[in-house]
């Protein structure tokens, strides 16, 4: 199942946290070596090192991604969306191609009989008599329902002994039940597709044309038409089911009205770089006029039946088989060979699927997307998402939702990376340069207790927009960031960490004054901190106000009352200190609004 498989995000944040716990064991060694080599003696050896590594191990990277996981299955459910698998939440957002249903998803689900057409000597109450024949009451099958519910009490002319029957398969594309009248005369009925049951019948080539164009009309007006034929068996020999030599009885149209807003969904879809295959078993003319209906393929969609679509699988077509836009009469063995070769062709694929039959394509997507209302246990068990709405825009909008979260955990690992680069590089370089050190265990902690919230907390809440963007290639590959956007958080990090070792040096001072030195360090980096968190997340959520500002006055109050700085080995900084501190702050967060602008003057652009 490709949703146990570890994922691309996964690996990501696996080769991420392994340099940095690389690059932290180096730098703790190091340090605890040159303390010693200065004269410094074991325990400072020892506390130095400790210090280093609760500053540079990378613990908050899996932690956010977890806690990204769980906030994405509580907003996803909200969006009706249920997820059974929590990094299924990684994945949809980076959704390339979804291969839908029509029954229940594009469309309502809910067939009603609207034209009938019938053979001589056949009336309509006898037609829809037979088919209700051919039809179980119990199946689950909306077509079914909809025989039934089309049949009145006087629909059947006599009672019939049911004998056995010969249920529906994709492959064989009907059903026939096989019955006997009141005198014991055994009667086959069959109904099904239009073009398989007409081939099973005693008609003239005229005949067979002339109900194919009554078909192909009806189909046009994206109507599921089925046709149904009966004959008289053998009543000692019904094992096998007959296959020719019926009598044609007529046609039945059935309206399935497509859902409100799906137009809308497939265009977001379009727009976005998001392919849209619709599969269905209906007949192609019925799935073109759907396809139309909701403007997928544009004014001429690209239809295939199932046989073509193998085909074109056979002769390795498959920039022809990304260029689809319907493939009708497809069965579910054809639907796992489409997934299968656009997962083979680097897609991200999501199925949407109802039935036993899906089971294996929905097994083998990235995104298995079942049906919450009508969908069979199995296929509810396999899926990695299940619709409780069995909405076409349900997913879509749980693909928007997906691209925020992974925004929102760019934001948070961009954070993470940015503030992480002053603290190590502070508490690994100026010991090693033979000054004290800038950060002792308590400072470490209360630096972390800034840290972690606001990267858990602040950055999860931003809301999805009502459409799906277009996808960077960091978000199509699961990777964090571009060499651009790396450049700015190295900018950004190294000029914080400039302030941060001037602030320390400035007050340090001749009188070598270690706790106003730490006390510089510590608001630099605190104030900086804040001014990140609240550019990059444009302070569009409560916690964003929240975790901003009470760092920035909790951080005043602990270094200037003389109290409590005193119990954190600080002491308060004089008018100059802190407005090096806003500058310290200013300057890099500069960068930041820089990139912001740009990023927004891109965003405007592609949507004028």
């Amino acid at each position: 199942n490709a949703s146990h498989e570890t994922t691309s995000l996964q690996l990501a944040i696996r080769s991420l946290v392994k340099v940095l716990l690389a690059a932290a064991a180096i730098l703790c060694i190091s340090l605890a070596a040159a303390r010693l080599l200065q004269g410094f003696g074991w325990l400072d050896a020892l506390l130095s090192a400790v210090t280093l590594a609760a500053a540079a191990i990378p613990e908050e990277f899996p932690v956010a991604f977890t806690f990204f996981l769980g906030v994405g299955v509580y907003r996803l459910a909200k969006r009706k969306a249920l997820v059974r698998r929590a990094v299924t939440v990684e994945n949809i957002g980076r959704v390339t191609t979804i291969c839908s249903d029509k029954t229940g998803t594009i469309t309502e689900g809910r067939l009603r009989l609207a034209h009938i057409r019938t053979a001589a000597g056949v009336d309509e109450s006898g037609v829809v008599a037979l088919a209700r024949t051919a039809s179980r009451e119990d199946s689950g099958d909306p077509l079914d329902h909809a025989v039934f519910e089309a049949s009145t009490p006087g629909s059947r002319s006599e009672p019939l002994r049911f004998i056995t029957t010969f249920p529906f398969t994709e492959d064989r594309k009907r059903e026939t039940t096989i019955a006997s009248n009141k005198e014991g005369t055994a009667i086959a009925v069959c109904k099904g597709a239009a073009e398989v049951v007409l081939k099973m019948c005693d008609l003239k080539a005229s005949e067979q044309e002339a109900w194919s164009r009554e078909v192909n009309a009806f189909a046009q007006g994206s109507h599921k038409v089925i046709a149904v034929a009966s004959r008289i068996c053998n009543s000692e020999n019904v094992s096998e089911e007959p296959s020719d030599g019926y009598s044609f009885a007529g046609l039945l149209a059935f309206e399935d009205a497509v859902r409100e807003g799906v137009r809308d969904a497939v265009g977001k879809c379009s727009a976005a770089g998001i392919h849209t295959i619709l599969v269905t078993g209906d007949h192609a003319a019925t799935a073109r006029a759907v396809a139309l209906e909701i403007g997928l393929g544009g004014t001429s969609p690209n239809v295939v039946s199932g046989d073509e679509l193998e085909n074109l699988a056979g002769r390795n077509e498959t920039a022809a088989m990304k260029n689809i836009d319907v493939v009708a009469r497809a069965t579910p063995a054809q639907k796992l060979l489409l997934v299968r070769t656009l997962k083979g062709a680097g897609e991200i694929v999501a199925v949407t699927g109802d039935g036993v039959n899906d089971v294996p394509a929905l097994q083998l997507a990235d995104i298995g997307v079942a049906m919450g209302q009508r969908g069979t246990r199995s296929a509810r068990e396999v899926a990695s998402i299940i619709l409780v709405d069995d909405n076409f825009q349900t997913l879509v909008a749980a693909i928007a939702e997906g691209q925020q979260l992974f925004r929102n955990l760019q934001l948070s690992f961009q954070y993470l990376l940015i503030v992480h680069i002053p603290l190590v590089l502070t508490a690994a370089a100026i010991p090693l340069a033979g000054y004290p050190l800038v950060y002792l265990p308590i400072h470490i902690v209360w630096l972390e207790m800034v840290i972690h919230p606001t990267a858990l907390l602040v950055f999860q809440e931003s809301p999805a927009t009502a459409t799906i963007s277009r996808q960077t290639a960091s978000q199509r590959t699961a990777k964090f960031y571009g060499p651009g956007e790396w450049a700015i958080i190295a900018a950004v990090g190294l000029l914080i960490f400039a302030f941060t070792a001037t602030g320390y040096f400035r007050s340090l001072g001749i009188g070598h004054n270690v706790e106003h030195a730490r006390a510089m360090a510590i608001a630099v980096l605190t104030f900086a901190s804040s001014g990140c968190t609240a550019i990059l997340s444009r302070l569009r959520t409560t916690a964003a106000l929240i975790v901003v500002s009470s760092t920035v006055v909790l951080s005043f109050a602990m270094i200037q009352t003389p109290a409590i700085s005193r119990l954190l080995d600080v002491q308060p900084l004089h008018w100059d200190d802190w407005l090096f501190v806003l500058l310290g702050t200013a300057v890099p967060m500069s960068f930041l609004i820089a990139r912001d602008s740009k990023l927004l003057s891109r965003a405007h652009i592609k949507h004028r």
